[in-house]
């Protein structure tokens, strides 16, 4: 079972790190971080870099394929290599994916015209702008596309894809494997749950959002 995870300038480490410490566990998975070009690939803090192993032009089908949010995503929209790939790949997948506003890539690629779909909150207007009905939940399954919220929802979305792939047994087992039991210190991880100050302190930047 084939796992492609794209990596572009700019991304957000745990949206394709989160997926990968799940994904990666399932029996028989192969992952494989692709770029336009091999070689290491910043994350938008810039202080980390994942490397590509494969190019785009090297991956003509994947079995999952889980598309990263970030910063450099807005740009990357109307990149008409990017664009095209993933247009290409959806038909040959089993599960199209995508974690915080990756969704706004496959929004795009025509992946999300007419189905219901979540990403980072900031986001949620532009997602609307791309076909797709915004929804704020923290996963959101459509027929084989599954779209999680921002950053931290790609370890639940891996995890429910865990579970379609292999059964709630191995699910759990690499849940309990990676000790994910959430328990924040404080209970504003949501939009709708956090204090209106908060959402304007970081909407100002005073907080650099991984979107």
């Amino acid at each position: 079972m084939r796992i492609v995870i794209p990596l572009f300038d700019r991304f957000t480490a745990l949206d394709a790190v989160g997926p990968y410490e799940v994904l990666s566990r399932l029996p028989g998975a192969e992952v494989v971080f692709a770029a336009a070009e091999k070689g290491p690939v910043r994350t938008d803090v810039g202080s980390l870099a994942i490397t590509a192993d494969a190019t785009f032009d090297e991956i003509e089908s994947a079995d999952v394929l889980t598309v990263p949010g970030g910063p450099g995503t807005r740009h990357l929209m109307t990149d008409p290599q990017l664009i095209a790939w993933v247009k290409q790949i959806h038909p040959t997948t089993t599960w199209t994916t995508s974690v915080c506003t990756g969704s706004l890539l496959l929004g795009a690629a025509g992946v999300l015209d007419g189905l219901k779909a979540t990403t980072h909150w900031s986001a949620d207007e532009l997602l609307n702008s791309l076909g797709a009905t915004y929804v704020e939940e923290r996963v959101v399954i459509e027929g084989k596309v599954i779209t999680a919220a921002g950053v931290s929802a790609g370890i639940d979305m891996a995890l429910t894809l865990a579970a379609r792939i292999a059964g709630d047994v191995v699910a759990q087992a690499i849940q309990l494997g990676i000790e994910y039991d959430p328990q924040p210190p404080f209970d504003c991880g949501a939009k709708s749950k956090a204090d209106p100050a908060i959402v304007e302190f970081l909407r100002a930047g005073v907080t650099d959002a991984a979107t």
